[in-house]
């Protein structure tokens, strides 16, 4: 930090198991990886190549070797899983991830159905091979699922091996875990919680006024995901209480 403040709160250190901010890329160029890595790292623990951004994107094994140098974790979006799976290539996404030296991969089923006990085997596979996170909630605004299954699928998932679990919210924080219009929705949250840890999930919240309600309930140590590169530092004054919408949180009262 730049100067010293009294009454902020304590963040973790990286590597960090609470407090993560997982940063989309969405197709950065090696020069705008550069740019955001110059002010960012510090504070980005885990960079997602979105979706299946990566099978398009050039240069991409320079992209992940400037990322390795600065030791943020990369993985591959999970549509990118689902799309090796669906065409019956799961044993060519593992040599994928070994082909470009992946520690980490994301297993979902958001665009795909996938029965729960397949999901998990897959899960169980991979973690003998990367570090897996696992995405539970439909890319489809229209299907709703109960909490209760929510609860269901993570438990499972972390049981099978999972890392982390993750909320889904897409890139625009407007299905899974919140409305169309971004609000979140804020039962399914707190019932969650009542049977996940908090420091096991990976909330979504590409919107900024949902990453402050994620840090004015569970504090600054939330796990936030789907963070764009430009967002990363505004989050960081969000999680200490650095700006308006949090400035009085973190003071004692």
């Amino acid at each position: 930090m730049n100067y010293t403040l009294t009454q902020l709160p304590d963040r973790t250190a990286k590597p960090r198991q609470s407090g993560l901010t997982m940063v989309m890329d969405k197709g950065l160029s090696l020069r705008e990886v550069e740019d955001f890595l110059s002010t960012s790292t510090e504070y980005a623990d885990i960079v997602k190549l979105g979706w299946a951004t990566s099978f398009v994107t050039p240069k991409l094994k320079e992209k992940l070797a400037i990322y390795r140098e600065a030791h943020v974790p990369v993985y591959f979006g999970g549509t990118l899983f689902e799309a090796f799976v669906v065409r019956n290539q799961f044993e060519d996404y593992r040599r994928l991830l070994d082909k470009y030296g992946m520690e980490y991969a994301e297993v979902s089923d958001g665009s795909i159905e996938m029965p729960q006990d397949e999901k998990c085997e897959y899960i169980r596979r991979l973690a003998t091979q990367v570090t897996v996170l696992s995405e539970v909630g439909s890319k489809d605004e229209a299907k709703i699922i109960p909490p209760y299954k929510w609860i269901q699928l993570m438990q499972s998932e972390l049981q099978a091996g999972a890392w982390k679990v993750i909320g889904e919210a897409r890139e625009g924080g407007t299905v899974g875990l919140f409305r169309s219009s971004g609000e979140v929705r804020q039962g399914l949250v707190e019932e969650i919680l009542t049977q996940v840890p908090f420091e096991s999930i990976l909330w979504e919240a590409p919107q900024k006024e949902q990453q402050v309600w994620f840090v004015k309930l569970l504090g600054a140590n939330v796990n936030l995901g789907n963070i764009a590169p430009h967002e990363v530092i505004p989050l960081e004054t969000i999680r200490l209480g650095l700006r308006g919408d949090t400035f009085t949180h973190f003071l004692d009262k």
